[in-house]
């Protein structure tokens, strides 16, 4: 490692010493202290009631939970002789309220994490909106759905920028309240016409929904055999693709709009998309705050070799092509000392890399060996289910490949190889075909190459189903990475589960192996938890961060059945990455912090209420304002030696039980009890069932409304 590479990761060090606050401890403490997580709680703490197949690993690690500097030094270099994979099953739009709300042991809807609360503590717990007809008041609050609602599927809600900034409703304090929610979804429906009143309605309902263990049994078994993390967030306080590119970056563009300005660029249409031509247009700038599609693959990219694929269920337009990103992201900084020869492969050296010049000199001065890397995700290549020798891209969602949006991965041949469809995933793992170690993000689509149709546990609602309804439903959700709209739950966790029965099912494999299941946003789903808010963008808007989402841990070092709330959003998993694969943080890179330091100033504070300062327009994987890495979801000692590792069949579920729909069968409770989970709500006997009349697809069964 070279004399400058070290001087950088020792200024990283630093400024974590710096941020750190003051303790008794004589070492200090990074993941500690006033980010400890609600109350002042134990950052780690255990779930309670373990089943007999994990409760021989659990236990109270009361003197692990020393994170102070020789701690954290233990740890990595553990982690360093351990992990060699990092495996990221990468979801779509779940908050976490929705999902875990009443996990228990988590801060959930009913309980701060074992203790349990009244709903006045809980923000926004009670929302309300104005009736435009009626002129009456109307308040909602949070129910559980489940089989009975067909809750494996659901309609999609609100989560645009703007949308998100209404229901997060930051206060004058800078603080959010998390109780636009309903109102945000009404009043984007309720024209004052009946229909329109009742679709608002519906929506403003639903968005207060949240499921349990009845409907994703297999994100439960997981998360209570291993870690869950109860305070992450979304990076970016915005819907998907902002957050597919801060899940691989720290950012969706904040140092890119810091050194350019936000301002598009004019752009020829050269090319068709899925036989389509558009007119001329100009590129959204960053910093990215919409869905708009990636550059590379769009009708502004007159590439024809290794041209990159369009999702042709998506919405292309000529306003609606997000700008070509040239910031850095982890597959630049895997790239260690090659870094500046791979970066020589690049078709387009002016467009793809200007804003990475410092950074590659910087990396190919490290003496690093260069790290792994791969985005699997389908739809991308030719899938198992496409019929003939051609990729269809029919399962493609091209805004949420976070890689594709940068022009130096993309139209980069050396490192666009790294971009797979998900069925090569599974052809790669059974051939042996993965690299020795590194960093891989899974990614499912519209459709799943299982064959798997939704499960209609009730025939009945929200009323009786025709055949047509049905015939509506199978069509249109049957998706597998989780995202309310066209994905089924059951089917999303069922892919999870076949990629991490791949990962276990392989004794070398599992050894290695760190496996996340991450949520890039909430898609307007109602949580609880405010997102502490670290940056305004050019719409005096919030940037950073949106509403908390799911991060579940799995590995044979992971705690088992705990909790973990360390405080983050995406960064927290490119920090723990960083430390596993002693990459330096993106935040120290030199034309990152450069950035980082000049968007501190007042062109861009004033974007901010009075008095804020945007210390944060860039990556954010360095320990400050809460931005803790995941290293309190593992176990020292596992990770040691001291104590044996978690077995792969704590992670593992029988083939037979993934490919059966519903999973546990249509009894009511057994998806609960076949896992051995109680959840919160049913620990305090509360209930809190949907409203009459409650219609959970609104906009796919409108008639029902």
């Amino acid at each position: 490692m070279t004399t400058a590479f070290k001087q950088i990761l020792a200024c990283g060090a630093a400024l974590a010493s710096l941020l750190t606050p003051a303790r008794a401890d004589p070492v200090g403490d990074m993941w500690r202290g006033e980010f400890a997580g609600p109350g002042n709680q134990m950052l780690v703490r255990p779930q309670p009631d373990p089943t007999p197949d994990v409760a021989p690993f659990a236990r109270d690690d009361g003197p692990d939970l020393d994170y102070g500097a020789a701690t954290q030094a233990r740890y990595i270099r553990a982690l360093r002789e351990r992990v060699k994979f990092v495996f990221v099953i990468f979801n779509e739009n779940q908050s976490f309220d929705n999902e875990f709300g009443t996990f228990p042991g988590a801060n959930g809807l009913y309980s701060e994490g074992g203790k349990p609360r009244a709903a006045a503590g809980v923000p926004g717990f009670t929302q309300t909106y104005k009736d435009k007809i009626s002129g009456l008041t109307v308040s909602v609050e949070p129910f559980l759905i489940g089989p009975r609602q067909n809750a494996t599927f659901t309609d999609s809600t609100d989560h645009s920028h703007k949308g998100l900034a209404r229901k997060i409703d930051v206060g004058p304090d800078g603080v959010a309240r998390m109780d636009g929610y309903a109102a945000d979804e009404y009043d984007r429906y309720a024209n004052g016409t009946p229909e329109g009143e009742a679709k608002g309605r519906q929506f403003a309902r639903l968005v207060m929904s949240h499921i349990d263990c009845e409907t994703i049994p297999f994100f439960w078994f997981w998360a209570s055999r291993f870690t869950i993390f109860d305070n992450i967030f979304a990076a970016e306080d915005g819907p998907s693709s902002p957050n597919a590119v801060a899940m691989i970056a720290g950012q969706a563009g904040e140092s890119q709009w810091v050194e350019h300005g936000a301002k598009g660029q004019d752009f020829h249409a050269v090319a068709p998309v899925c036989g389509v031509a558009f007119p001329d247009g100009a590129t959204r700038p960053p910093p990215m705050v919409s869905d708009a599609q990636p550059f590379y693959g769009s009708q502004f990219d007159g590439a024809v070799k290794n041209r990159q694929p369009a999702g042709c269920r998506e919405h292309y337009a000529s306003t609606y092509i997000a700008a070509n990103l040239t910031f850095a992201s982890l597959p630049l900084t895997l790239l260690g000392e090659t870094a500046k020869t791979v970066a020589e492969a690049d078709l387009d050296k002016a467009f793809d890399l200007p804003d990475v010049q410092q950074d590659l000199d910087f990396l190919s001065r490290s003496g690093q060996a260069p790290v792994s890397w791969r985005w699997y995700q389908e739809g991308y290549d030719r899938e198992p289910t496409d019929k003939g020798p051609a990729a269809s891209h029919r399962s493609y969602v091209s805004h949420h490949n976070g890689a594709q949006y940068f022009g130096y991965i993309a139209n980069n041949p050396k490192l666009s190889a790294n971009l797979k469809g998900l069925g090569d995933f599974f052809d790669d793992i059974a051939g042996g075909r993965l690299p020795e170690g590194g960093v891989i993000y899974i990614r499912g689509g519209y459709e799943n190459i299982a064959g798997l149709a939704p499960p209609i546990q009730n025939p009945n609602f929200p009323a009786p189903l025709t055949a047509s309804d049905m015939a509506a439903i199978r069509a249109s959700k049957a998706g597998d990475d989780d995202h309310p709209g066209y994905s089924d739950r059951q089917i999303s966790e069922a892919m999870t589960a076949r990629v991490i029965n791949a990962i276990a099912g392989d004794e070398k494999l599992w050894s290695e192996s760190a496996i996340l299941i991450a949520y890039d946003e909430s898609d307007g789903h109602y949580d609880h938890a405010p997102p502490r808010i670290l940056s305004y963008g050019p719409d005096h808007l919030p940037l950073a961060r949106g509403a908390r989402v799911p991060l579940i841990l799995i590995s044979p070092y992971a705690r088992a059945h705990a909790v973990s709330s360390a405080e983050g959003d995406h960064n927290a998993i490119i920090a723990t990455i960083n430390a596993i694969f002693g990459r330096a943080p993106l935040a120290s890179l030199p034309d990152e912090a450069r950035a980082l330091a000049a968007g501190d100033s007042p062109a861009f504070n004033q974007f901010g209420p009075p008095g804020f300062r945007q210390k944060f327009l860039g990556p954010r994987d360095l320990p400050a304002a809460g931005a803790q890495s995941l290293l309190s979801g593992f176990d020292l000692g596992r990770l040691e030696g001291t104590r044996p590792p978690l077995p792969a069949s704590l992670a593992m579920i029988p083939d037979e039980v993934v490919n059966k729909l519903p999973h546990y069968g249509d009894a009511p409770g057994g998806a609960c009890k076949a896992i051995g989970v109680v959840p919160e709500d049913r620990r305090q006997h509360i209930e809190a069932p949907p409203p009459p009349g409650f219609n959970s697809l609104p906009s796919t069964l409108s008639r029902y409304n």
